[in-house]
């Protein structure tokens, strides 16, 4: 790695002083995650491809920034972990380059280790893609009056969404292996997706971290919603992963997101024990 390259867990830990800098983020490759690196007036960006996913929604946003003049690629989900910007970088393989990157000698197949001292040489973007509004909804749903809280990412959880039902756009591995950053709340049900990752526990580690905190917990498939797109995930998603207190509360592999959320009672209560 080059002394240009900055490791980033999490693209949303991006801050002013990054201007000009290559990343290589634990993220997923979506819009979200795509607008806040080019608001950061990163040099160039490299995040996971999730699976590419529903609608290639893993690597909308590596795309996207070609549109702008920012070089960015996506890692291929099967070579890393997700939401570990280290293990993207000793172990990552590029799957997916935009044109800009790709004018810089950026591959598919190539090492990220290879890779990111490519991207040092990577023209300064001089626009931006637009900032993304409401990427937070909140609303009450009508089968059993739950409050339900909508966010494309996770790091849009306040306290605020205790006991609420929370569905992320957000990948469900804890970002840097922090039990600490697997949600803001202590929320009743918490939603995420699966990015790719269907057999690792590793992959959905969120879950047994938010079984110790006594939340409900899921993700759905990365092939029926698109990532970073809570919408998405409550109006597509099927769960493809469940924790020990969702499956208390009637969540099932292959079910519909929406069914089950219908199916709560109104009285759901959290088990803190």
């Amino acid at each position: 790695m080059t002394k240009e390259s900055l490791l980033l867990d999490s693209i949303t830990d991006t801050d002013g002083s990054m201007k000009g800098r290559v990343v290589i983020s634990g993220s997923h490759g979506g819009i979200y995650p795509a607008a806040l690196a080019s608001a950061a007036n990163l040099r160039a960006v490299l995040f996971n491809d999730a699976g590419i996913g529903f609608e290639k929604a893993g690597v909308a946003g590596v795309l996207a920034l070609a549109n702008v003049g920012m070089a960015a690629a996506a890692i291929d989900c099967e070579s890393c972990l997700i939401g570990s910007a280290q293990d993207a970088l000793n172990r990552g393989i590029i799957s997916v380059v935009n044109s800009v990157a790709k004018s810089c000698g950026v591959e598919a197949g190539m090492a990220i280790k290879k890779a990111a001292p490519l991207l040092a040489q990577a023209p300064q973007a001089e626009h931006h893609l637009p900032h993304l509004e409401e990427a937070r909804h909140e609303k009450i749903l009508e089968e059993n009056e739950l409050p339900l809280v909508l966010v494309d990412s996770a790091s849009l959880v306040t306290a605020d969404d205790k006991n609420k039902i929370v569905i992320t756009g957000s990948h469900g591995c804890l970002i840097g292996g922090n039990p600490d950053r697997a949600l803001k709340a202590a929320a009743r049900v918490a939603v995420f997706n699966d990015a790719g990752i269907i057999t690792s526990e590793v992959g959905v580690s969120r879950l047994p971290a938010l079984d110790d905190r006594g939340v409900s917990a899921v993700t759905v498939s990365h092939e029926t919603a698109r990532i970073g797109d809570a919408i998405s995930a409550f109006e597509t998603g099927v769960i493809s992963n469940v924790n020990v207190h969702a499956r208390k509360a009637g969540a099932e592999i292959g079910m519909p997101l929406k069914i089950w959320l219908q199916k709560l009672r109104p009285a759901l209560t959290v088990d803190r024990n």
